[in-house]
C-alpha cells in the first residue's frame, strides 16, 4: 500500500547522545495524499553555547540560539502538528530518539511508526553508493537548500521518498512500509540546587569556568559533570557538611 499521510521531519541537535545532548532545531513537512498540506520550523534555545562543529555544520551561530524558543513550548505544537501520523526521515530513529527522549520528560505518550529513506536507499541502490542525505539529494537532482537546517533537510527527505516509492515501490512494496519506531528512554529529572551548588564549587576551587545551561540541567548532567571534573582534576576536600559521593553519578 502506498504511502499517501505521513508527517516528514529532521532535527538539528548538540550532539549525538539523545541521552545527554539537547534538540537545537526542528523541521516538518505534513503531507496528506501526496500533497504538502502545512509545514512546521522551530529554532529552539538550548541554553548552553554551542559545540564549535555544530556551528560549523548547520551555520547556527550562539546569537541565534539564544533568541530561540523554549522547548517547553515548541514540543507541544510540534506534537500537535504531528498527530498520530507515520514519522518519516533520513536516519529517522536518531531523530525519534531526541523526540521520545522529550516526551518521557514532559511525559507525553509518543509512540509512533515510521518511514527511513537511508534504510530503503541501503535496500535499493548500490551498495557502493553514498547514502547520506546529501549524496542522494545530488543523485536524485533535488535540490537541498541550506544543508543541516531541520526544515529544508526535511523537505528533502519527503522529495526523496516520493522519487524512490514512485521508481521501486511497485517491485519491492515491503520496504516502503511503516514500521514500529522502538526507542527507551527514562525521564530526566532536574538537578538539585544541592547538586547545582556542589558543581558550582567544585568548578571555582579548581579555577574553572563552567558552561553550563543551568536552567535547564538535569540530574544526570550534572552528576556527569561533576564526575568528569573529580576524574580530571581531583576532589575537593570534604566537610562535614559537604559529601562529593552523593552528588557523582554512582549515587545521583
Amino acid at each position: 500500500m502506498i504511502l499517501e499521510d505521513y508527517v516528514a521531519v529532521d532535527l538539528e541537535m548538540t550532539g549525538l547522545n539523545a541521552k545527554c545532548d539537547r534538540i537545537l532545531e526542528i523541521g516538518a513537512v505534513r503531507v496528506r495524499k501526496k500533497e504538502v498540506e502545512a509545514e512546521y520550523s522551530a529554532l529552539i534555545n538550548p541554553h548552553m553555547p554551542l559545540p564549535p562543529q555544530v556551528a560549523e555544520l548547520t551555520h547556527i551561530t550562539d546569537e541565534m540560539a539564544a533568541h530561540g524558543r523554549r522547548m517547553d513550548a515548541v514540543f507541544g505544537e510540534f506534537m500537535e502538528f504531528c498527530g498520530e501520523s507515520v514519522l518519516l526521515g533520513h536516519n529517522v530513529i536518531f531523530d525519534y530518539s531526541f523526540l521520545k527522549q522529550e516526551a518521557k520528560n514532559r511525559r507525553y505518550p509518543f509512540e509512533r511508526s515510521g518511514v527511513d529513506t537511508l534504510k530503503i536507499a541501503r535496500k535499493l541502490l548500490p551498495a557502493e553508493e553514498k547514502k547520506t542525505l546529501e549524496a542522494l539529494c545530488a543523485k536524485f537532482g533535488i535540490k537541498q537548500g541550506h544543508m543541516h537546517r531541520a526544515l529544508d533537510d526535511a523537505r528533502a527527505a519527503r522529495e526523496l521518498y516520493e522519487i524512490l516509492e514512485k521508481e521501486y515501490e511497485a517491485g519491492q512494496p515491503e520496504v516502503f512500509r511503516p514500521y514500529p519506531l522502538i526507542y527507551k528512554a527514562k525521564k530526566q529529572s532536574p538537578a538539585t540546587r544541592k547538586q547545582k551548588e556542589h558543581l558550582m564549587r567544585l568548578a571555582s576551587y579548581h579555577g574553572l569556568t563552567l558552561q553550563v545551561p543551568w536552567e535547564t540541567l538535569t540530574k544526570s548532567e550534572a552528576s556527569r559533570k561533576i564526575d568528569r571534573i573529580i576524574a580530571q582534576y581531583g576532589r575537593m576536600p570534604k566537610t562535614p557538611d559537604d559529601s562529593e559521593s552523593r552528588f557523582s553519578s554512582e549515587n545521583p
